[in-house]
């Protein structure tokens, strides 16, 4: 069965929470704020839907067929779309307009590995998450 209403809701909820807070001191205007705000939430839906589908993930990107040592473990799956997403992190908040951000660097490792931290950790709290959403959310 492959998993959509976790990815959809979380990806919204920890793409702006990406855009908020970790790019919150880089100096965004106008359409940039927006497409990065996109770019944000759609990244993070493809690492929701590697985490909680990883079996699928693997077939549809034929990764199932390559030679790749203790790919088919699904928590260390989990642990590389994780730490891909942290990297991506870094490395969009480093060059937005060429500029590193002013300030809140020490905070930026904080955010960045706590949201990785809750892309890797979702299919866990889940289940405990979702009877509490509203009834037009669930699809």
């Amino acid at each position: 069965m492959v998993v959509w209403n976790a990815v959809v809701v979380l990806g919204v909820i920890l793409g702006l929470y990406e855009l908020f807070a970790i790019h919150g001191d880089l100096n965004f205007r106008g359409s940039h704020w927006i497409g990065h705000g996109v770019h944000s939430i759609i990244l993070m839906m493809i690492g929701l839907f590697a985490v909680f589908n990883w079996q699928l993930f693997l077939d549809i990107t034929t990764l199932s067929s390559s030679s790749i040592p203790f790919l088919s473990n699904v928590w260390i799956g989990r642990i590389a779309i994780g730490l891909i997403l942290n990297l991506k992190m870094h490395a969009v908040s480093k060059v937005v307009h060429g500029q590193l951000a002013a300030r809140g660097m020490a905070e930026h490792w904080t955010h960045t590995l706590l949201v990785s931290g809750l892309v890797v950790a979702a299919p866990l709290y889940w289940p405990y998450i979702e009877p509490l959403l509203p009834i037009w959310l669930i699809f």
